[in-house]
């Protein structure tokens, strides 16, 4: 990658920029997109007719398997030196974006996390879709032998009328945050959990 790549790379993860996201999934094109998602085995993975990256559509189980393909140690698709890249970006994404998958994670493991959100319309033109948003938050936890992901993903986090839109996205951050501290005490229930309120909130 070049200078300027790496740098709109850091900028889309560590500070979920959307400007650089399109610029880079515009210079790579949807179809090296496909071929990615088709080699890493997402098949479930639908990117949206009309090249919009927010609306892609995913399913958990393809983001588990895009993170144990990060994890592991199949060279296939991305060599060490890239899973370690990717990995290290997500390592550092910054304060107030670490929140979701990460809550109540053990003290002592190394969290990589991405989280994302959309407000999928501002006004009620369906039933199902009154301005909910969007909120989704997948992590992976390794390290001090702690090896495993966690993908949460949330929709319909309605927006109460007279209400500020903020309000479906917490709501949105405070589910994905219960089942992580659930899953993570079942795990390791008998580890201190990170200190609370380290995963940094907006």
């Amino acid at each position: 990658m070049s200078e300027d790549e790496q740098e709109l790379a850091r900028e889309m993860i560590v500070s979920s920029d959307n400007d650089a996201t399109y610029t880079l999934w515009d210079s790579v094109g949807t179809e090296n997109i496909q071929e990615f998602l088709d080699r890493a085995g997402m098949e479930d993975t639908i990117l949206d007719e009309a090249g919009l990256m927010g609306l892609t559509q995913v399913t958990a189980r393809d983001q588990a398997t895009l993170l144990e393909l990060l994890t592991g140690e199949d060279n296939s698709v991305l060599n060490a030196e890239e899973r370690a890249y990717i990995l290290s970006l997500m390592r550092n994404v910054q304060e107030d974006q670490r929140w979701g998958a990460p809550a109540g994670a053990p003290s002592g493991a190394a969290v990589q996390v991405k989280n994302g959100w959309l407000q999928r319309s501002e006004r009620v033109k369906d039933p199902w879709d009154s301005g909910d948003w969007k909120v989704n938050s997948m992590g992976a936890f390794t390290g001090r032998a702690y090896d495993y992901g966690l993908v949460v993903l949330t929709e319909n986090n309605r927006v109460p009328e007279g209400e500020s839109p903020g309000v479906g996205w917490d709501y949105g951050m405070e589910t994905i945050e219960r089942v992580a501290k659930a899953v993570h005490r079942d795990l390791y229930p008998d580890r201190a959990p990170a200190a609370a309120g380290s995963p940094g909130r907006r």
